[in-house]
């Protein structure tokens, strides 16, 4: 059968590359066209748009950006049409998704969406295209099927959280290897950066973490380079700074990381899942963030907070993301009693999140119902 696929960042390139791999295992004449990144290509599929072409944060970069959102629109369903797929497959970037999927169930496409878009934070009226127009959906974290099946009545099925067999089947660097690779300090203890995958998020966050470099002589700060962005993105903040970046070794850098400073986003929970303690943070333009306040329903940003239903990491948002509130929080989860609490509530979070297989039961399920 044939099957495309439309992510639009680097997560969704990363579960999009595992639910390939699981398609063609449980489909041997498994044809897939899709919008994704260089993981999902590797994995067997066509490679049309990548998603360092299409990823705009914020209202008002999406506002800015509006003709070239368009145009890839209308591109995308000239593309679908020629390829005419048995099923399309949407992965989260729902502003982008939802309007395709609208214009395929008008046109008698299958659809489904794998990775639900999170309407349970923010525009939850949009459940009426989704019930409209999606045939099948799939949630990845434990309250979005009470959401869906207790509040609005719609049937989906939970399969776990991807990010749990991304972890497993990465091969482990050893933490001296991984020093060595990266010309990293053999003995000081690793705060990981991960200050985003957009230039936005870059622009916003990166400096203010960076701030804390002279503040913490004993520690060596590494950032965990996007694959959307090249060296030239950083080199500004990186002038006179004892800092190394590193590129297509985030897992590894966690690994072997004793803290974080986390942009709000997947990242969060991958952090969590490595068990290493964090403070997340959140910085947007000021008009993206004014309208953001106003429409998102919320009482955390992090998914840890959210699965957890507590505030189990800090949030720094918009203004309170400073030098001083960053540096007084990052002390907390050095040492102490912040730190114990951290790690002990990760290990209730990887409970809540299902266990393994998710890539498999989401295909087993595609393949079914195309």
């Amino acid at each position: 059968m044939k099957y495309y696929i439309i992510a639009g960042e680097a997560s969704g390139d990363l579960h999009g590359s595992n639910l390939i791999k699981a398609l063609k295992s449980a489909d041997k004449e498994a044809q897939v066209r899709c919008w994704g990144g260089n993981l999902m290509e590797k994995a067997g599929a066509t490679l049309v748009k990548n998603y360092r072409e299409t990823a705009f944060m914020g209202f008002l970069e999406v506002l800015l950006n509006i003709g070239a959102i368009f145009r890839n629109i209308r591109f995308c369903k000239k593309d679908i049409t020629t390829f005419d797929p048995d099923m399309i497959i949407f992965i989260d970037y729902s502003g982008f998704n939802l309007r395709i999927a609208k214009w395929a169930k008008q046109k008698g496409f299958k659809t489904t969406y794998y990775i639900s878009p999170q309407i349970w934070a923010s525009r939850e009226s949009r459940i009426k295209s989704i019930k409209r127009d999606i045939d099948q959906m799939m949630v990845i974290l434990p309250f979005e099927k009470e959401f869906y099946e207790n509040k609005h009545h719609y049937p989906v099925e939970f399969v776990g959280h991807p990010l749990i067999d991304a972890i497993e089947s990465m091969p482990a660097a050893k933490d001296m290897d991984f020093r060595n690779a990266n010309q990293l300090e053999p003995e000081k203890p690793i705060i990981a950066l991960l200050p985003g995958s957009r230039k936005q998020e870059i622009k916003n966050m990166l400096d203010v973490m960076l701030s804390l470099v002279k503040d913490f002589p004993n520690y060596q700060f590494v950032i965990a380079g996007a694959p959307s962005l090249g060296l030239d993105e950083y080199q500004t903040y990186l002038q006179g700074k004892n800092v190394k970046l590193v590129y297509d070794s985030t897992y590894d850098l966690l690994r072997n990381s004793y803290a974080a400073l986390v942009t709000s986003g997947t990242a969060t929970l991958e952090t969590a899942l490595f068990k290493v303690p964090q403070v997340v943070c959140y910085k947007g333009s000021w008009i993206s963030y004014q309208i953001a306040r106003r429409i998102i329903t919320l009482d955390y940003i992090s998914l840890v907070n959210l699965i957890m239903k507590k505030e189990v990491v800090t949030e720094l948002i918009q203004g309170e993301l400073n030098v001083k509130n960053l540096r007084k929080e990052l002390k907390k989860i050095l040492e102490g009693p912040q730190r114990d609490a951290q790690l002990k509530a990760y290990d209730e979070l990887e409970k809540k999140l299902g266990g393994g297989g998710a890539s498999e039961k989401a295909a087993g399920l595609i393949v079914k119902n195309s």
